[in-house]
């Protein structure tokens, strides 16, 4: 599986954002730099929810998005999980259900959704918390579950966007120990923001 080449430019009121990113499978490359930067706009441009005005982003050997050649591919074609410090569960469904919803969009089988939700709740240490809702979980928990939900879709590309900042110090080192843990086997490629 190639990786991840990305010549990403664009400009988003005063922000001009020019940045080139290379990754191999398996790699985890970090963002890093000051609030207005533009971390979380190269996220989003990754995932396919702001089109890049220059460049190119190809990611396993496929285009993505190149405005020369006027491809464009929508955030719901890429394989793409995204998680942000906010977590956006939704608070109607319950655990297995939010995860289950990855698979769900793209087409797979209610039964199957639910049981590779269950495996990815299992690793991240949730698999007894199934059927509970968003509003019975930790912040931490709830991370977690939005963890899960991004790696339930199988994705080439991970991306973290200050996963971590919304949690207070313990469990923040927890949730960070548990994310390091599902990093190490996943092996598609994972960019992170962070200050």
């Amino acid at each position: 599986m190639a990786g991840l080449q990305a010549d990403v430019r664009l400009a988003r009121g005063t922000l001009q954002l020019g940045v080139e990113l290379s990754a191999h499978p398996g790699q985890i490359v970090a963002v890093l730099g000051p609030n207005g930067s533009g971390k979380t706009t190269l996220l989003h441009t990754l995932a396919g929810l702001i089109r890049l005005q220059h460049g190119q982003i190809a990611v396993a050997g496929s285009v993505w998005d190149s405005p020369a050649d006027n491809v464009w591919m929508s955030p719901e074609q890429r394989r793409t999980g995204l998680v942000v410090a906010d977590h956006l569960l939704f608070p109607h469904l319950s655990v297995i259900d939010n995860v289950g919803f990855g698979p769900r969009s793209r087409g797979v089988p209610k039964a199957e959704a639910r049981a590779r939700a269950g495996v990815e709740l299992d690793a991240v240490g949730l698999g007894e918390h199934l059927e509970a809702r968003p509003g019975e979980l930790s912040s931490g928990q709830a991370q977690r579950v939005a963890l899960a939900r991004a790696l339930a879709t199988d994705p080439t590309l991970l991306l973290l966007d200050e996963p971590l900042s919304a949690l207070d110090p313990t469990t923040r080192a927890q949730t960070r120990a548990d994310l390091g843990i599902r990093l190490r086997a996943f092996i598609g490629l994972t960019n992170q923001v962070t200050h």
